[in-house]
């Protein structure tokens, strides 16, 4: 009798840590972060741009509209995914990234002041201590997003990535802010984060050639997630991020749908 009252109320106490972890999706705000995949859509000068064709849309002879379509695009434009292969010989590919990686607590450090003064701007060591400062220290586990302020000249090539130049001669003239090497270290060795992302082009500001952020956080199977939107709609923590990418096996990344839920205090 005794063995049955205590597995009773072990039983009870696990379902209450479980109800009380779970997240409640009818007592919040759904914000999307990603842009639209269209004719604006942002790549980066020397890819392929996200092109739409229609196969067919009208009345068809059986007196019933369809519309099909077809699309084609480089892996990385508009919002998408990183996966650590991408400057990580070895490391995940997209289908190899694990779901779990991809949920997770966000915490969003916003730098969108400085950047707004300097569009080379990178995120320091220094902001994230001075977050953690008001905040507190970034928590195991997380989704860490970087608020440049960039996504509103998104759809805009000249305010969002500094050029509407294609090709090498675009990629001379990017200007826009990102994740300074040093802070991808501080973060890998310091800190635990399941993902990364910010709302420009890449994870190393514009004017990098030699992309040490990328190769850093790459090399510890983090990925990436770029051209993120609306992250100023988030708050600094507490908001839970959903972002699934397109399952491209052997990917080095792929469209992805991101979003977050924020939930009523």
């Amino acid at each position: 009798m005794i063995k049955k009252i205590l597995l009773s109320l072990a039983l009870g106490l696990s379902m209450t840590l479980f109800t009380a972890q779970a997240q409640d999706f009818n007592n919040g705000q759904w914000v999307d972060l990603t842009h639209a995949f269209d004719e604006n859509a942002i790549y980066w000068p020397t890819a392929d741009s996200f092109k739409k064709t229609t196969v067919f849309e009208g009345e068809t002879g059986g007196g019933y509209f369809y519309s099909a379509y077809n699309f084609s695009a480089a892996e990385h434009g508009g919002t998408h995914l990183d996966s650590p292969v991408h400057f990580s010989k070895g490391q995940m590919t997209a289908d190899q990234v694990p779901i779990e990686q991809l949920i997770g607590k966000a915490v969003v450090i916003d730098i969108s002041k400085q950047a707004q003064k300097d569009r080379n701007y990178q995120l320091s060591v220094a902001d994230i201590k001075r977050f953690e400062k008001t905040h507190g220290k970034i928590a195991n586990g997380s989704i860490l997003l970087i608020n440049t302020g960039s996504s509103k000249f998104y759809g805009n090539k000249k305010k969002y990535m500094g050029t509407t130049k294609r090709g090498q001669e675009g990629v001379k003239n990017l200007s826009f802010p990102g994740i300074h090497p040093d802070a991808a270290q501080f973060i890998v060795d310091k800190r635990n984060i399941k993902a990364i992302g910010l709302d420009t082009p890449s994870l190393d500001y514009g004017k990098s050639t030699p992309f040490k952020s990328h190769i850093i956080l790459f090399g510890h199977n983090i990925p990436g997630f770029e051209n993120v939107a609306n992250l100023d709609q988030l708050p600094a923590t507490g908001a839970t991020v959903i972002a699934l990418p397109m399952k491209i096996k052997g990917g080095s990344g792929g469209p992805l749908r991101i979003v977050a839920f924020v939930a009523h205090k």
